[in-house]
């Protein structure tokens, strides 16, 4: 096919809130203290659900919105570096709590940039005609891996998922990737271990690094869509830091009209389910234009990176 482009999204949150006033009897922490270095001000833990769960509950929303029925779907990909389970794959458990017949099933792992890697290879398959409609799912319970005694650590992460349906389509409405990895900071983000094993980061390494490099690849992945800066209607990078989005924006100099995801405040870092969750967010609200052109940009263990600009469902 010519083109791909995001019919649907979905997104699944647990119902439990947690608040920095609750971290802050757990830890020696504050709500100011939270809110300074992170813009955080809850977060979302799921107590029951798995993995699988969260991701199945997108993805079965952005699959009605889509119009779709399970036999339509052709692959199913979920980013997740949290889930437990090797075999079978979160992606094959996803499969078959939806009822999808026979679609190639597999989990990527690119750490919070997982969600963009897996939307690019979902779109270079459709358009090589792998598939014709293919689920793409962001899918983390980061509670799991928590050092619940870490303060610069705990008060971050959240649970949560977001789901796209990518389409065949006339025309190319999911732009070309812009990806890579940094392999000199490939242990600035880790999570690492056989037995419980536990989110660890060189927070001052990553802010360094994105704040001097994802401007630059903001741009590239933009002249790589044919567009501008000016021209896009939203952006929707990794919610990993509310001071760190602050950080792109004010570099990019968007235009007011520009919309930016600011879900981090609400739901914390959620790895690869940040962006796909807090774009169906924007969607949802309606805060986005049908067809409008969004940056995605996304970055995290390895030191990976990707980001392409899609048109908004």
């Amino acid at each position: 096919m010519p083109g791909t482009r995001i019919a649907a999204l979905g997104h699944h949150q647990p119902s439990r809130v947690l608040t920095n006033d609750d971290l802050a009897g757990m830890v020696d922490t504050s709500d100011e203290w939270i809110r300074r270095r992170t813009g955080i001000v809850t977060r979302r833990i799921a107590d029951e659900e798995s993995v699988t769960d969260l991701a199945a509950a997108a993805a079965a929303k952005a699959l009605a919105a889509a119009g779709l029925q399970p036999a339509d779907i052709g692959l199913v990909t979920v980013a997740t570096c949290s889930a437990i389970d090797r075999c079978p794959s979160t992606a094959a458990q996803v499969a078959a709590v939806l009822g999808i017949p026979s679609a190639v099933a597999y989990d990527l792992n690119n750490g919070c940039a997982g969600f963009c890697t897996a939307l690019a290879t979902a779109d270079h398959a459709v358009r090589a005609g792998a598939a014709r409609h293919a689920l793409v799912i962001g899918a983390e319970k980061m509670s799991d891996v928590t050092d619940w005694t870490d303060r610069s650590t705990c008060v971050l992460l959240g649970d949560g998922a977001g789901a796209a349906v990518v389409s065949a389509a006339d025309s190319a409405h999911i732009g070309p990737v812009v990806w890579g990895s940094d392999p000199t900071r490939s242990q600035a983000v880790r999570l690492m271990g056989d037995w419980h094993p536990h989110f660890e980061q060189d927070g001052q390494t990553v802010f360094r690094w994105v704040t001097t490099e994802l401007a630059p690849l903001a741009r590239e992945a933009c002249e790589r869509a044919g567009i501008g800066l000016a021209d896009l209607a939203g952006v929707v990078t990794h919610q990993a830091n509310l001071r760190i989005i602050e950080s792109v924006v004010q570099q990019l100099d968007l235009p007011e009209h520009v919309v930016v995801a600011r879900d981090v405040i609400d739901s914390g870092n959620t790895s690869a389910a940040s962006v796909p969750l807090a774009l169906s967010k924007l969607v949802e609200r309606r805060d986005l234009p049908p067809g409008g052109p969004v940056l995605l940009l996304s970055f995290g263990g390895g030191l990976s990176f990707a980001g392409q600009v899609v048109d908004c469902p």
